[in-house]
């Protein structure tokens, strides 16, 4: 793609897409100049994904026009985009994890080629590609033997390979370590220095702060507005994504009690292709303490949350819950015992989508006698705990009866976090519990969290948000490979030290990093 001094990379002019019974996007207009990153920036729902989507080619849009190099565009699919030099790195990857680098590049070929692809050729181009940009991978390499991070460098090779000028990233950063971001930054910067754009979508204002060069706001569909940097602030932003000024969750560092109400001793959890997921892992919660649990994604986190709520088999070790082991017991015991839990994904696992709000507020309670007496549910009484709980914590639903999957994501996590704090627990298993959410819903559910933990409840808080454990961690322990490296007091712990503990680098080289 040639490009024309003065003319912008992409215009988007009045772009509209209705689902039913919304409008996911209102009449927007977003301007990406050539050597340009712009991110942008909204709640859950605003609108982001489906503008990024049409974009891309995946969605079609129900009036507005597209402009690419200043040209009229149609773009109808992918490889639609993929000829006007656009491509698209998505939060969850797209390989094939048992092929190899070179298949996976080559998988969907080259828009700008016909004809027959040598394997060889493509593993040179790779190759060139890769020390051109600063993302060297094997191109033989199995990808599904990769880490993350070197996972995200083939998805950004794949595009660069089929041409892209333009790059649409969505939350990139989510599963690197803080060392891994830097190499993107500087890839990116390298990117546009070269005359290329990005479009950098993600929910840390600090990051979007460090890299764009303009930020687009929207808010309801709309274009709430667009800033340059230097007009920016992450306060500002935070205003213009929710209508209202935040408050940074802050807590008193609890002293560890001496009453410990969650012991794991010595765990082994296998995984779902019989690995070994959680390696003779021990810890200990004390009453009121949060002990954060920091770690890229793949780590065994999962398995851990999984096998202390009886969700998964526990091959070695024991899972003390205030003096009474519960190794390997049914989930019902163990919720019945005091655990709590806010699983990774809220959709699959917290809540049952085609049910009503109403239902899933007792999902995890109907056995209470509040509730139901001999297996009979009380249909009032039902009514009367949701009804306070959707008021309490200020769910936004049009009603009782709405089916949870018309809820926005940032409230279906309200509707899953309010439950777990209602139920009386005594430890509180929560899983990456602001993953996807915007600043305000994540604002939420940290403050939950720590008013969870000043009422004295335990709380197993496992996240990949560097900045959530620090802010509300007591005691940090960083897992690698299914082992606990190290439990470091917060007092003590910097970003660095930890991440460079979640890139498995401990001892001498991790030494004298404060």
């Amino acid at each position: 793609m040639n490009t024309q001094s003065g003319v912008k990379a992409v215009e988007l002019r009045g772009i509209t897409k209705y689902f039913p019974g919304v409008i996911a996007n209102n009449n927007v207009d977003l301007d990406l100049n050539w050597g340009e990153v712009l991110a942008l920036l909204g709640e859950n729902g605003a609108g982001k994904t489906t503008l990024m989507n049409i974009l891309y080619g995946l969605y079609a849009p129900d009036a507005g026009e597209i402009y690419i190099n200043g040209a009229l565009a149609s773009i109808r699919s992918p490889q639609d985009a993929m000829r006007y030099g656009i491509g698209m790195i998505h939060q969850h990857f797209t390989l094939v994890p048992v092929h190899s680098v070179v298949e996976n590049v080559m998988l969907g070929g080259k828009a700008q080629r016909r004809g027959p692809m040598r394997v060889e050729d493509v593993a040179r181009e790779i190759e060139e590609l890769g020390n051109r940009y600063g993302l060297e991978v094997d191109p033989f390499a199995i990808v599904g033997q990769l880490p993350v991070g070197v996972q995200q460098r083939v998805e950004i090779l794949k595009a660069l390979y089929r041409g892209a000028r333009v790059l649409i990233m969505d939350e990139p950063t989510a599963v690197l370590t803080p060392q891994e971001t830097r190499k993107l930054f500087r890839f990116i910067r390298e990117f546009k220095e070269k005359g290329n754009a990005v479009i950098f979508i993600s929910h840390k204002l600090a990051e979007v702060m460090e890299i764009a060069d303009r930020i687009t706001v929207l808010r309801d569909g709309k274009v709430v507005g667009t800033l340059s940097r230097t007009q920016a602030s992450e306060r500002r932003l935070a205003y213009m994504m929710v209508g209202r000024e935040l408050k940074t969750p802050t807590r008193t560092r609890q002293k560890r009690s001496g009453r410990k109400i969650l012991e794991v001793k010595d765990l082994v959890v296998k995984g779902d292709r019989g690995n070994l997921a959680v390696d003779h892992l021990s810890l200990e919660i004390c009453q009121g303490e949060i002990f954060g649990i920091a770690g890229v994604s793949g780590n065994g986190q999962e398995e851990l949350a999984e096998a202390i709520c009886g969700l998964r088999q526990i091959e070695g070790g024991k899972v003390i819950l205030d003096g009474q082991e519960i190794t390997n017991a049914n989930p019902l015991t163990i919720i019945k015992a005091g655990v709590g839990y806010i699983p990774s994904d809220r959709r699959r696992e917290g809540l049952v989508l085609d049910m009503s709000v109403e239902e899933n507020v007792i999902l995890r309670r109907y056995f209470n006698p509040e509730i139901s007496n001999h297996g009979i549910i009380h249909r009032r009484a039902v009514h009367t705990q949701a009804t306070k709980l959707v008021q309490e914590f200020k769910i936004k639903t049009p009603s009782l009866a709405t089916k949870t999957k018309a809820l926005s994501g940032g409230n279906q996590q309200k509707l899953v976090v309010a439950r777990e704090y209602i139920t009386g627990s005594k430890v509180l298993i929560a899983v990456q519990p602001t993953r996807g959410l915007d600043v305000g819903a994540a604002e939420y559910v940290q403050t939950m969290l720590s008013r969870a933990s000043a009422e004295g409840k335990a709380i197993l808080l496992i996240s990949t948000e560097l900045a959530e454990i620090l802010a509300l961690s007591d005691r940090i322990g960083v897992i690698y490979r299914g082992k606990l490296l190290e439990i470091i007091d917060r007092a003590k712990a910097t970003v660095e030290k930890i991440g460079l503990l979640m890139a498995g680098i401990r001892g001498e080289r991790n030494a004298g990093v404060e």
